[in-house]
Formats: structure tokens, C-alpha cells, sequence
């Protein structure tokens, strides 16, 4: 008998939390994993995530949700926006968990019976499933997108650059997949194998969303907001160095810094937006990116809507001017985004806004129908055979893995 891999306390606790709200009949746990709220994990023990549900202007509760896409006018397979609402959270800082409420709502206590499951461990230590108790197996088929309508999207946009249209856009294309098995499962093995920075996942009775993101959209506590881009990518088996040194990547993230500085420009204090991080290499699965990132204050008069409605989509997913990329967007793409170069993640009072961008993120319908969206950045250095591969190098870390 093998046992398996030791799992992170996060996801050890996120398959308990499943079980356990099957077994009673809530609604399953929502998670993020990864770098959030200041700490390595975020999980609503049971949630309801609805459509339609957006982050309000200031909560007075823990809203955890997605904003998909707003450009083709096409939701794709799940609902445009979803999200929920929750009195509490359980965090995880420093290997312990910690309950936090709002309003002061005491530790539900089916949750602390599940915090103390014999053979977990503490809360904040990883558990070794055996084979007669590891979770359900599972599933997964994927076919490629065609080649052709992808490059011929990005000469387009190397078109209207000459043209002068645009500076940059993000061109995308879409994996399909068949999922046999429970999502909850599907996103926690994977989250496990790829460990991304900014890993999230959100269920209900429209389908599931596993997010294996490692960009970070929008960081904000109190007046303080920051954004780091990803724009840049070589494959993992290459000299980070020759990324560094890369023209063309180097400018297509300086673009976009460019245009996040704009952005939060529009709601920031004057003269508070500054670019604390430029051009640093960082590792993500199967790739090395650039990473920059850009920090402004707020006026406490800045709730969620302004701050949205200033930044949204993420100006990485774009492309710049943003307006223009994103018409040009419709014309060149063959499928709507959906989830896919949105954003998930939560909000909370006291200007509490952590969202990432939602790449490296599976949408899964109820009946196990999967899609993943993968682009790239171009600029007029953009040579097409390569951009198709840079989608095939951050698609691989998913769509290679078939199940267990």
C-alpha cells in the first residue's frame, strides 16, 4: 500500500471542508491558496457563490467571487460574475489558522470539529493519505486549439501596430476539456503539483472555477492598493537571463506598466503612484515571467466601484490604449474569455481588496465541460510561431496532467 505525497495544511483542510459539507448538505468551502490576505491561505468553510454577484462598493462582510472578462459581450460557459457572502473566514499565517468575522461571529463549531479530525494532525500540519482514504480520483482530456486562427490573430495585431492603432495587445486562444470526476478534487491536485502563487477555487450549482493563477491583479488594505503585472515569458528550460535580456519582452512589460500607472493613476492621490519593482525575473510552473509592480494610495472616499471601474480588466490581459485593444480584441479572437483574463478572488471591510488575474484558470461546467484560455502578450517584434508556443508553454502544466 503507497501512500501518498504529503499535501500543504491548506489543501489537507480544503478536502476535509469538502467532505464534511457533503456530508451535511451545505454548500462546499471556497478557497484561495497561495499568497493572500497577507497570509498563505483564505477558505470560507460554506459558501453560496451566486451569479450576478459582484464585490460591494464596502462590505461589511467577506464577499469571495470572479469578474470575468467584460470585452466580447459573450460570458462564455459559466455566468459573467459570480460570488458570495460570508459572516467568516479561516486564514492561514505563519502554519496556524485563524478564525476572523466581521461582525464578531463565533467559530461555526462543525468547522472546529473539522479543524480536529483525528489523524490531521495540528491544523497548521500536513496530513499522508493512505490508498484506502485519499480522495476520489479523476480525469482529464484536452484538446488543443487549431494553430492558424492564431497566428493569423497575431499578425492582425502586428497590422494594426504598424498602423498605429495600438501599441500592445493580448491575444488569446482556448484549450477544450472534458473533467471526469469532482472538481474540488481536480483543482486541489493540481494545486498541490503546480503550486502557483495566487491559486483559487469557487463552486456552485452554475459549475466550478479552479484557478491556478500566479499574477497578482489588485492588493489592497485600507488606502494602499498595488498591481503587479506579468508581462514576459521563456519556458522554464531556459537562462532566465535570456528573458532579462529579451527586447521584446522588456518592452512589452514596460508597456504595461505604463498603462497600470495610468490606471491606478486615475483614482490614486497625486503624485502617490510609484513602481517599486521593475523587471524582475520570477518562476511560475513550466515558465520564468517578468513581474514588475506598481503601488499608489487612495482617498478613503475610493470604495471597490471607483477603484474597479478605473483598473478593470487587468491592463496585462489587455493590451494598450486599453479601449482600443480591447474592440480590436473581439475582432481577432474566436472565443469569448469568460473567467478566463478576469479576476477572483475577495473583498472585505476596512478596504480589504485581494484579486488575482485569472490565468493558468479552468472553467468547469456542471457537466464536466472544461475550458482554459492561454495567450501572450504581442508587440510589432512578435514573431507568431513563437507566441503560439508561449501558449503551449503555459498551457502545459495543466493539460498535461491527466488524472489519478
Amino acid at each position: 500500500m503507497t501512500n501518498r505525497a504529503e499535501t500543504p495544511p491548506a489543501l489537507d483542510l480544503f478536502r476535509a471542508l469538502t467532505a464534511r459539507t457533503e456530508a451535511d448538505g451545505r454548500p462546499g468551502p471556497a478557497a484561495l491558496i497561495g499568497d493572500w490576505c497577507d497570509g498563505d491561505a483564505v477558505i470560507a468553510p460554506s459558501i453560496e457563490i451566486v451569479p450576478d454577484l459582484r464585490p460591494p462598493d464596502r462590505p461589511d462582510r467577506f464577499w469571495l467571487g470572479y469578474l470575468g472578462f467584460p470585452v466580447h459581450g459573450d460570458a462564455g460557459p459559466l455566468p459573467e460574475v459570480a460570488g458570495g457572502l460570508t459572516d467568516g473566514m479561516l486564514i492561514l499565517r505563519d502554519g496556524d489558522w485563524s478564525w476572523e468575522s466581521p461582525a464578531g461571529a463565533p467559530l461555526p463549531a462543525w468547522v472546529a470539529q473539522t479543524l480536529e479530525v483525528p489523524n490531521r494532525g495540528s491544523p497548521g500540519s500536513p496530513t499522508r493519505h493512505s490508498a484506502d482514504t485519499a480522495p476520489p480520483g479523476w480525469t482529464a482530456t484536452w484538446t488543443p486549439p487549431d494553430r492558424d486562427p492564431h497566428l493569423e490573430a497575431v499578425a492582425a495585431c502586428r497590422e494594426a501596430i504598424a498602423a498605429g492603432e495600438v501599441y500592445q495587445a493580448c491575444i488569446c486562444t482556448r484549450f477544450t476539456g472534458s473533467l471526469d470526476g469532482r472538481p474540488h478534487d481536480y483543482f486541489a491536485d493540481l494545486a498541490v503539483a503546480t503550486t502557483p502563487a495566487k491559486a483559487a477555487f469557487l463552486h456552485g450549482e452554475w459549475g466550478s472555477v479552479a484557478s491556478l493563477s500566479p499574477e497578482s491583479f489588485l492588493s489592497r488594505r485600507g488606502g494602499r492598493v498595488t498591481s503587479s503585472p506579468i508581462k514576459g515569458t521563456v519556458p522554464r528550460d531556459v537562462d532566465p537571463l535570456v528573458l532579462a535580456a529579451s527586447a521584446k519582452d522588456v518592452a512589452e512589460n514596460v508597456m504595461i506598466v505604463d498603462l497600470v500607472r495610468n490606471d491606478l493613476g486615475r483614482v490614486a492621490a497625486i503624485g502617490s503612484v510609484t513602481v517599486p519593482d521593475l523587471l524582475t525575473v520570477v518562476g511560475a510552473p513550466g515558465v520564468w515571467h517578468l513581474v514588475s509592480t506598481v503601488a499608489a494610495t487612495l482617498a478613503e472616499t475610493v470604495g471597490n466601484d471607483a477603484l474597479l471601474a478605473a483598473t478593470f480588466p487587468p491592463a496585462s490581459v489587455t493590451g494598450t490604449p486599453k479601449i482600443r485593444a480591447a474592440e480590436l480584441i473581439v475582432e481577432w479572437e474566436r472565443d469569448p474569455r469568460g473567467v478566463y483574463c478576469g479576476a477572483v478572488g475577495i473583498a472585505g471591510p476596512d478596504g480589504l481588496l485581494d484579486l488575482n488575474v485569472a490565468i493558468r484558470t479552468v472553467a468547469i461546467t456542471p457537466d464536466g465541460t472544461m475550458t482554459l484560455g492561454v495567450g501572450g502578450g504581442i508587440t510589432y517584434d512578435s514573431d507568431p510561431a513563437a507566441e503560439w508556443q508561449e501558449c503551449l508553454d503555459k498551457a502545459a502544466s495543466i493539460v498535461t496532467r491527466g488524472g489519478r
